[in-house]
């Protein structure tokens, strides 16, 4: 029977496709099944008998452990799905007499003249196989398009050896472009070839970029038919099921071993491949890691854990380069290290670093809510900078100011990548400007990191993983002498610059740059833009606050009360403005005098009439007698 810690378990696994295998207490497999959601899908096995089929509360009681493997999309989970259950066999499993296994592309590129065609056995023979694809019909539709431009062959004919004596119905509707009878040269139809392959191999840009030109083209010459079937033609590529990771067509027995680590702990998953298919996976808990490199935790893995293995395997995948390397490629008879840097090789390694997150997380989140995950980003942005702690809580700090005045800073809070606003802080910043240099962005920036800093520390609160700033070098510079102030040097922090998305980190000289669409650097953004917005909108507020006040305080007779009673009147400046005498002179304390000097005054500060112009926003005054204004808006008097 299922035990209460396993149960607790399903309730830490993620939100991502996978499969999951349920075990008896002798460790056979009971059941493999695959989910678009892990967390959600193995949480139906643990519900309510009442609500559970007779086939489910069977697995349920002989079922003793759980076991999940992270795969990157869908058509992943099926693949690894079918592979494991032709190795377990499970009793609780439909398995399959035919043993059908899934199509493949096959392009001929060892003959002179490569065809291309669809197959579902493997060979050693030379050629490219692509796959396996899952969506039968739509794999075959898109080899039909992809015939269609680039004119491949769809003959039999063992070329050059054997060549027909005249040309094929192809040729004349311009499906192909004859190498048979020699209107198409060898070397042409070679390099079409290699566009071919460069195509399923997923390069498609370039493929719909010359698809699109086609039918603009067709569409100027009037040819409306055809330039039809080119968009038709490019919503079919738009579709196209992209090739699974699970199988390598290469074969052969390797181990492919993914990293993670996280402050003083670490882990590493082991993807166990057995004649080019995923078999199964397995994992090593790595503790007391805090003053070790990473090159030195794996290495210790690798020349302690891994040479203990049996039946190791003739290739092991690594994701760097590790201690006592060479030691280890002596001892390892027969083992070869590889580190794949592109490719199907390097997604599988993908594959195993995002199953080695999974189960370090786990590990670290027992007994904490399941919520606390964090997600692929947060690791990746903790890879990025070389942090030894995984980046969970986040802040980002950001100033704002007004022509020298209401200088104001922000803090924004980030848990697991997720905005955390009960954290968000805003400040008056008391840095002076300079007389000639206008505002000290970095006395401001300085101030702001010491004084949040210094107050978490006083309430005994936590500080933050990672300290981000919004600036360059001289704002990193003032944070962190407002960090080695309070004695804290060892704490994470780094600047992102706007113009060219540049990340300044402290002890380097150069500047970080990541890709574009890094998931990194768009969390990075994120919360930088976040600041900034928090920033600039406290900055508003203050200068509403200010304007308010200064327009009606300025006028002869007005204090501190009566401007309060007049915004509790009336709701806002503009409220005021509009207000006719009467109507001022029955507020407590006014007369119609007054009201007539009020009026008088404000109408002589108002703009032109008909001119557009951005008016003071509405002001009230809150249960606690202090003025709230809310955000301004256009309008026209």
């Amino acid at each position: 029977m299922i035990s209460d810690q396993v149960a607790a378990s399903t309730l830490r696994l993620p939100d991502t496709p996978g499969v999951y295998l349920w075990k008896d207490l002798d460790g056979t497999v009971l059941y493999v099944g695959k989910a678009i959601r892990l967390k959600a899908r193995v949480r139906s096995y643990v519900r309510s008998e009442e609500l559970q089929t007779p086939k489910t509360r069977a697995l349920m009681e002989q079922a003793t452990a759980l076991e999940t493997i992270v795969v990157p999309d869908e058509a992943s989970a099926l693949m690894l799905e079918s592979n494991l259950i032709k190795e377990h066999r499970p009793r609780f499993n439909i398995l399959l007499r035919d043993d059908k296994s899934y199509p493949f592309v096959k392009v001929t590129v060892q003959e002179p003249y490569p065809r291309v065609y669809v197959t579902r056995q493997l060979r050693d023979d030379g050629a490219r196989y692509f796959g396996p694809y899952t969506d039968v019909g739509a794999m075959r539709r898109t080899l039909n398009v992809v015939k269609r431009i680039f004119t491949v062959r769809s003959c039999r004919y063992d070329m050059p050896q054997d060549m027909p004596q005249r040309a094929c119905l192809d040729f004349y509707i311009k499906r192909c472009k004859g190498p048979c009878v020699g209107a198409q040269s060898q070397d042409d139809y070679r390099d079409m070839i290699d566009e071919v392959v460069a195509f399923l191999a997923g390069r498609t840009e370039e493929v719909t970029r010359r698809l699109r030109d086609k039918m603009t083209g067709a569409s100027e010459r009037l040819e409306f038919e055809h330039a039809a079937e080119l968009r038709d033609a490019m919503a079919h590529l738009e579709q196209i099921e992209e090739p699974t990771v699970m199988v390598d067509v290469g074969g052969g027995d390797r181990d492919i071993l993914g990293y993670a680590r996280d402050g003083d702990d670490a882990c590493v998953a082991i993807l166990i491949v057995r004649d080019g298919k995923l078999m199964a996976r397995e994992h090593r808990l790595l503790e007391h890691v805090e003053e070790s490199s990473d090159g030195d935790v794996l290495g210790a893995y690798m020349t302690a854990g891994f040479l203990a293995r049996e039946g190791r395997p003739a290739e092991v995948f690594v994701p760097f380069e590790f201690s006592d390397q060479e030691l280890f490629t002596v001892l390892a008879v027969g083992t070869h290290v590889r580190i794949p840097q592109r490719g199907q090789r390097r997604e599988m390694l993908d594959v195993a670093e995002q199953n080695a997150r999974h189960l370090l997380e786990e590990f670290k989140l027992e007994g904490l809510e399941a919520d606390e995950r964090a997600a692929d980003p947060v690791y990746d942005l903790g890879r990025e900078l070389g942090l030894q702690r995984i980046p969970r809580s986040m802040v980002c700090f950001d100033n704002s100011t007004s022509q020298g005045k209401d200088n104001v800073g922000a803090v924004v809070w980030f848990d697991n990548g997720r905005p955390r606003r009960a954290e968000y802080r805003t400040m008056k910043v008391k840095a002076l400007a300079g007389e000639s240099t206008g505002p000290d962005d970095f006395a401001s920036m300085r101030e702001v990191v010491s004084r949040y800093v210094r107050r978490r520390i006083d309430e005994q609160k936590p500080l933050p993983d990672l300290i981000v700033v919004d600036g360059g070098k001289g704002q990193l510079g003032a944070a962190i002498e407002a960090l080695d102030a309070l004695d804290l040097a060892a704490l994470p922090v780094v600047a992102l610059a706007k113009r060219e998305e540049e990340i300044f980190v402290r002890g380097r000289s150069e500047p970080l740059r990541l890709a574009r669409r890094s998931a990194a650097l768009r969390l990075l953004q994120r919360i930088r833009d976040e600041a900034h917005r928090t920033a600039v909108g406290y900055n508003r507020k203050r200068r509403t606050m200010r304007t308010v006040t200064s327009e009606l305080l300025r006028i002869d007779g007005v204090g501190p009360t009566k401007r309060r009673a007049l915004l509790t009147q009336f709701g806002s400046l503009q409220g005021v403005r509009d207000a006719t005498v009467d109507a001022i002179a029955a507020v407590p304390g006014f007369s119609a005098k007054s009201a007539e000097r009020i009026l008088t005054s404000l109408r002589v500060s108002d703009p032109v009439f008909g001119q557009t112009h951005v008016t003071a926003p509405a002001a009230r005054v809150d249960a606690a007698g202090e003025i709230a204004v809310s955000s301004p808006k256009e309008s026209e008097s």
